[in-house]
This record gives structure tokens, sequence and C-alpha cells, in this order.
């Protein structure tokens, strides 16, 4: 089953974390768990942690027991109002535009994410201008609890058309299955990744043995490669732990595939990526080799939630969900222990808490 949510942790992270011994056959197992462990993170913080270009609506006036002026959003809260500022409408099927410049986001001291819209007492805006309370005001926006992105390198090739639904990269430790991708304006869902060429060609005696001590894999360009990068030689798959000039320190047998000799072999990486076009309320778009591409930033305690609530359900799921797994010094008997502790801590943190109302 393939990846249908943003989560928030990916594929890649839960297999290098986790002390299993998974393989590239495990892959559907890992992702069942991180959209379960994403789904898990979100119903204990009653919120969201990627954005969606959508609209969201209200009744006015409604019994939230505040003053005419004053809307919240509760769960509908806004990650961004200046990079993509919201529009707001207000009368239910003939609606009118309120200016931008008339609309107080809150709360102003603390946001993003804005959990109230103000108007401006001093502007003669007003809601309630439809025939009925029902969705009488309409915003559209980015939506959900931040909307920040970080650098993950570039594209390798062009994307010429609105429809494919693969794409290469040129860093492929920098994007994950499960990640949020923006290029240019338009989001996409990295549903899966598979290796690709290099380019480039085994060089010198490096790895050609089936030791796992003859770990330094000599390439051409070294600056082309990146620490966490899986590579393929042949059939086996290849950890970068780190890089020094042309040379490449791996980890071999990686992901489960066997060691093996390997001898001029070409050097692939796991860079191209099938990802969902025009995902999260964007628009699919072309965009030119080498256009700059990034990955949307999840706060880090919620990213190791994810993660840890990943990792145990894996693990559940290979011992039958028992309380205790393994036999003798390898048995373990207190899998996922650790997690109310990282719960709690998250949720003081970063939960959406309750707001009194009338009722």
């Amino acid at each position: 089953m393939a990846i249908t949510r943003a989560t928030y942790c990916t594929r890649e992270r839960v297999k290098q974390a986790a002390d299993i011994k998974l393989t590239a056959h495990n892959d559907w197992q890992v992702d069942d768990a991180i959209e379960a462990a994403a789904d898990a993170v979100d119903g204990l913080l009653h919120r969201v942690f990627y954005t969606t270009l959508t609209t969201r609506f209200f009744d006015w006036p409604n019994f939230q027991g505040t003053y005419p002026w004053k809307i919240y959003l509760d769960a509908a809260e806004l990650a961004d109002v200046t990079g993509t500022v919201p529009v707001v409408t207000t009368g239910g099927s003939s609606p009118v535009t309120i200016p931008a410049a008339n609309i107080k986001w809150g709360p102003w001291n603390y946001a993003p994410p804005y959990t109230r819209i103000e108007l401006d007492r001093s502007s003669s805006s007003a809601f309630g201008l439809g025939n009925t309370p029902q969705q009488d005001v309409r915003i559209t926006g980015q939506f959900g609890f931040q909307d920040i992105f970080a650098p993950a390198g570039a594209l390798a090739a062009a994307i010429s058309d609105t429809t494919s639904t693969t794409t290469q990269v040129t860093n492929g430790a920098a994007v994950g299955v499960g990640d949020v991708l923006k290029v240019d304006t338009e989001r996409m869902l990295v549903t899966d990744k598979n290796a690709v060429s290099t380019g480039q060609t085994q060089q010198g005696s490096g790895v050609s043995t089936t030791s796992k001590a003859d770990n330094l894999l000599q390439v051409t360009d070294g600056t082309k490669f990146f620490p966490r990068e899986v590579l393929l030689l042949d059939a086996e798959r290849m950890l970068v732990i780190d890089i020094a000039g042309n040379n490449v320190s791996v980890q071999r047998a990686y992901d489960g595939t066997t060691i093996a000799t390997h001898t001029g072999a070409t050097v692939y990486a796991l860079r191209q990526l099938t990802v969902t076009r025009g995902a999260f309320g964007s628009t699919a778009a072309t965009h030119l080799n080498a256009a700059s591409a990034s990955i949307a930033v999840v706060p880090p305690l919620v990213r190791e939630l994810a993660l840890a609530e990943a990792i145990v359900e894996v693990a559940q799921q290979t011992g039958a969900y028992a309380q205790s797994q393994g036999d003798g010094e390898s048995k373990v008997t207190k899998i996922g222990n650790g997690l109310p502790d990282l719960r709690a801590r998250c949720y003081t943190q970063y939960g959406r808490k309750a707001r009194q109302r009338t009722v």
C-alpha cells in the first residue's frame, strides 16, 4: 500500500534507527507504521504538522462566547498569514471579501499557528452579511501548525509536464518517503524511492571483497554523494557513513542485501522519487532542471515521537503484538516502555488545548 498522507518521520529514518533486521521487503510494513504513527500523533496533539491550502467555513454569529468581531478557528488553525495571505469573505452564497488590512490574526504575540481572527474595530468591515449564520465566513489559506521548509538539494532532471509521478533529486539522503517536497510553488507527497545511476563507477580496489571491513568506496567525484544516502552496486546496497575527498565510507550489506564482490560497478543511488503531484492544495506545474527542492520541517519533539511510535509498531508487528519478544539473552519484555513519557512531553509542548466556551 502506497503512502497516502504526510508522515512526521520517514521510511529511511525508521530503518536506520530500528534495532530490527529490516530489508527492502519490509518497506510496506514500515510505510504502514509511519502512517499509523502520524495518525497517533495527530490524535494525541489535536493538530496536524503539515499545511494544506484550502478553504474552511465558520458560522456567524456562533456560540463561541466571544466578541462579535472575533472568531476562534479551533482546529482550523493557520500556519501562515504573510507568505500566503488568507482571503476572508463573509456573506454565504454572495460573499464579500474583507480587505486584508482590516483583519488582525491572533494571538499576535505567540503565533504561528494563528488560532483566531479579529476585525480591526476602527474599520467598517463586519461579519454576518449572509441570509443565515451558516457558513457565513470563509477563510482560504495555509492551514496547519507551521509552514517551514528546509533545503533538500535540487532536481536532477526537469519535470516537463504536470502529470508525471516520478522525479529525480541530487541528494537522496535529504528527502525520504513520507516527506512533503516543495519545488517552486508545487508541493508533492513522496510515496516511494528507487535507485538511479549517479553517472559514476567504482574506482580502485575498495569494496571488491566480501569483507565488511572492506568499506571504502572510491569514486570519481565525492562531492556528488551525501552521508546517510543509500547506494547500490550490483545487487548490494550500502549506506554512506562519511565522505573524504573521493573516498566514500560505507556500511556494507545494508537493507538486508547480501555482501558481494564488485569490480568497476556502476554506482546507483536512491534518488528517484515517486510523488503525488499537486498535493496539499498546490497546483502541479513544470520545473526546470536544478530547481531548488525543500522539505517541510516537523518540530523535533514531534518527529521523535512519530519515530518512536513507528519503531514500536514495527517491532510489535514482527512479534505478533506479544508483551515479550525473543528468547534467552535477546528477550525483550518492555517494548515501548518509554513512550508514555515521550507522549507526555510532546503533549505539554505541542498539544492543542481545549478552550472554554458557552454550550
